[in-house]
């Protein structure tokens, strides 16, 4: 008999969390709750809403799985503000892991390609060596290691270069400058894989079933992003195209010429071999995607 999943999304009203929430179907029950109403800072929400998945599964005949979605992503804000940031990404996750513990609930906890140096010159391996060098990057890997070492039953999964329908990001600031200025600067020596979060949404659920059916993959880390990379510069020029504008208005600039607060990875991308090791359905490339991207955005009334 096929596995029915109920899941609970924390950071539900997020780009991933709708998108999550999106994939709902008659064999999977998404519960997505935003920060407002599901804090994870607070152990007794945290709680509740945990036993509550766990007594709607029991109800109804499903397996009960949480896919966490919450994080502090103001990634340049988050180095003066690096108390909230581990609130957020490294306390909270430990929360919910404990409470997942204690309800034998399984959680699967997003991370990011910010945990790494960026330094390398070959796709990152979930075992390579971290090195953040930002407070964001920081407090997602002390949230990374309060998952693995909670007792939970639970994986990591890193992405990176997230876009979605819903909420602010790199595709949708660029549509705007587009039909705000005549050329922009965009930097071209961080290199990098963009990732749609429909597509990682689609694969988190196909992990959350294979982990609901006692099948979860040996490897408790994943890396999990559309397919190939390219620089911001480039992936900035791709967006132009598909918004029928002049890609050469974007103009390339290095990461000196334009300072940021937190430092940015130059190189961050992830290697894919995990995610196929793990017989779990690799993404698309990110061209791809990116196409997928703009027929939904057209599509939509």
């Amino acid at each position: 008999m096929p596995v029915r999943l109920t899941v609970l999304v924390p950071g539900g009203s997020g780009q991933l969390g709708r998108d999550l929430a999106a994939l709902a179907s008659p064999s999977v029950d998404v519960v997505a709750p935003g920060s407002a109403e599901l804090d994870v800072t607070l152990t007794g929400q945290v709680l509740a809403a945990v036993g509550a998945l766990a007594d709607r599964a029991r109800e109804t005949g499903s397996a009960p799985v949480v896919i966490n979605a919450a994080a502090y992503t103001a990634v340049d804000k988050a180095e003066e503000d690096e108390e909230r940031a581990f609130a957020v990404n490294a306390d909270g996750p430990r929360v919910l892991a404990a409470a997942c513990a204690a309800r034998r609930v399984p959680l699967i906890h997003v991370s990011t390609d910010y945990v790494f140096p960026g330094d390398a010159s070959a796709p990152y391996e979930p075992s390579d060596e971290l090195g953040p060098r930002s407070a964001y990057g920081r407090t997602k890997a002390a949230g990374e290691d309060a998952v693995l070492g909670s007792g939970a039953s639970s994986w990591v999964v890193r992405t990176a270069w997230l876009y979605g329908k819903s909420g602010s990001n790199f595709v949708k600031t660029m549509a705007h400058l587009e039909s705000t200025r005549p050329e922009l600067s965009v930097v071209d020596d961080q290199i990098g894989g963009p990732t749609w979060t429909a597509d990682l949404a689609a694969g988190l659920l196909e992990l959350a079933f294979r982990v609901a059916a006692g099948d979860g993959p040996e490897r408790r880390i994943l890396h999990c992003t559309n397919a190939g990379s390219v620089t911001w510069c480039g992936f900035a020029k791709a967006i132009f195209s598909h918004l029928g504008a002049d890609p050469e208005r974007v103009k390339p600039c290095t990461t000196a010429e334009f300072p940021r607060p937190a430092a940015r990875p130059a190189y961050s991308v992830l290697s894919p071999a995990s995610w196929r090791e793990a017989w779990l359905t690799p993404l698309r490339s990110w061209e791809e995607a990116l196409d997928a991207y703009f027929a939904a955005e057209q599509a939509s009334p």
